[in-house]
């Protein structure tokens, strides 16, 4: 069922009200799954440092995890620039915004932090990017993390029904594309040979912190990249190389590009007003950002790849 969205602000470089038109894109189609619901926004960049978003599973253990979590950091040669900010309400997980400095090896760093997934899990790390997801609908999670008020280029958004693994806010979209910054994937639909790809993918070195089988596509797509692969490119191969029903959309600081199954089963429209664009799984979704008269691009072909640039930024690397 889920339902998956994208926006793009037109304008070379300028910054606007994303989140807002994100959660409005969501709002609209929490009927196809209020277990959770996520956002993935592309904010101002920054030359050094970045961004992480995450998790933690027990607010009780929740200072000695974010001292394990700087230790960490301290280990690979970063730290925290500032407190972190902590989200907490009436669950056991809460939630962290935390700004660093730059890891000597991300790669590395990362599969060290991954160590303490048991107790917290970091979601998001980017120059620009930051992942928030957590359980309900839009506006539930927009209330408690304050989604509207974020600014930016562009975005995306997905409301999950829990059709396997848990409904903990980590096992929902959007995915990181870890260990790779500024990478984000959401998706629709159901891969059939995930457990091929995951025995696969985990040889190589790759972990997986959640049952759900979307998060394949996000390491399918660093695995990809790590071999030399342009988004363009992964996206194209994507297409005859993972089995089942999707319509994925996957982001970088550049923009967004999307890919469509071999079967054609999951929507996707889009509405594009030079370079001002909406994306969704339905369209009374993409009319919420634009009320007037509009043209409307139904996206019902097989095998369908394509790439959306956000401002004077470069997708395809």
């Amino acid at each position: 069922m889920c339902g998956i969205a994208g926006r793009i602000l037109a304008g070379r470089g300028g910054f606007g009200a994303v989140g807002r038109d994100l959660v409005e894109l969501m709002d609209a189609q929490e009927h196809r799954g209020a277990d959770s619901t996520g956002f993935a926004v592309y904010g101002p960049p920054r030359n050094t440092g970045y961004v992480v978003r995450g998790m933690g599973f027990d607010r009780k253990d929740m200072d000695p995890a974010m001292d394990d979590l700087a230790r960490s950091l301290r280990d690979h040669g970063s730290d925290f620039l500032a407190e972190p900010a902590i989200i907490t309400d009436g669950q056991r997980h809460y939630c962290f915004r935390i700004e660093i400095g730059d890891p000597r090896d991300m790669t590395a760093w990362v599969a060290d932090v991954d160590t303490l997934s048991d107790r917290i899990e970091v979601q998001s790390c980017g120059r620009s990017l930051e992942i928030i997801k957590d359980v309900g609908g839009a506006r539930a999670v927009d209330e408690k993390h304050g989604v509207r008020e974020m600014v930016g280029t562009h975005g995306l958004g997905h409301a999950r029904l829990a059709t396997e693994s848990d409904v903990r806010p980590n096992a929902s979209h959007p995915f990181w594309a870890r260990p790779f910054p500024d990478v984000a994937i959401v998706h629709n639909g159901q891969i059939t040979d995930y457990f091929k790809w995951r025995e696969r993918l985990e040889r190589r070195g790759y972990r997986f912190l959640t049952g759900n089988d979307s998060e394949l596509i996000a390491v399918w797509i660093s695995d990809r990249m790590r071999a030399g692969l342009t988004m363009d490119q992964a996206l194209k191969l994507s297409i005859n190389s993972i089995d089942g029903v999707f319509t994925y959309m996957i982001a970088n600081a550049g923009g967004i590009g999307f890919a469509k199954d071999r079967f054609a089963m999951k929507p996707l429209v889009v509405i594009d007003r030079d370079g001002d664009l909406a994306m969704a799984t339905e369209e009374q979704a993409v009319r919420r950002i634009f009320v007037g008269e509009c043209d409307v691009i139904n996206y019902d072909g097989p095998s369908l790849t394509g790439l959306w640039g956000a401002g004077d930024r470069d997708l395809a690397a």
